[in-house]
């Protein structure tokens, strides 16, 4: 099986709906919408050629200049008898950040789905538990969010002084 064959299956089932193809690496990538994102996985998970039966990994990504898309949340998934992997990024509004649960599907992603609202607020529609998992249940922000400053800029073991410049 190859990064094509798998391409030309996806476009064959969603047509536009899945665009921004890419092989950064040799891995394929794309994105989908954020309501298509269960169905996607869904379709790479039951397909008897593709076979897309492990999630690897799932995380997300702030960018806080993408006005509506702020918020990138990124799928890993493996098929592992074919050794092949694949990305699926959908990209959902910080105002409103909803993305269906994966848990049903995959199991793995309840502890997962659970960092990544606890770090970046995404809210999977759908899951069971979704409460915070690393951090204090006061916290009211999502600290990897790129809304604060990397440092505090008044810590004076920080100044260029005390580094030689």
């Amino acid at each position: 099986m190859t990064n094509e064959i798998i391409q030309q299956r996806l476009t064959e089932k969603f047509g536009e709906c899945l665009t921004e193809w890419s092989m950064p690496y040799g891995l394929l990538e794309f994105r989908a919408a954020a309501e298509m994102n269960l169905k996607v996985m869904q379709f790479l998970f039951d397909d008897e050629e593709l076979q897309f039966r492990f999630l690897t990994d799932l995380t997300a990504v702030h960018y806080p200049n993408k006005k509506g898309e702020e918020l990138c949340v990124v799928y890993h998934l493996h098929n592992m008898s074919a050794g092949i992997r694949l990305r699926l990024k959908v990209y959902v509004p910080v105002e409103k950040p909803d993305v269906y649960t994966a848990s049903r599907l995959f199991s793995g992603a309840n502890w997962m789905e659970r960092e990544t609202y606890d770090f970046f607020g995404v809210n999977f529609v759908g899951h069971p538990n979704l409460i915070r998992i690393l951090n204090v249940d006061e916290m009211d922000y999502f600290p990897m969010r790129k809304e604060y400053e990397m440092e505090d800029p008044t810590r004076r073991d920080k100044d260029d002084e005390m580094f030689g410049r």
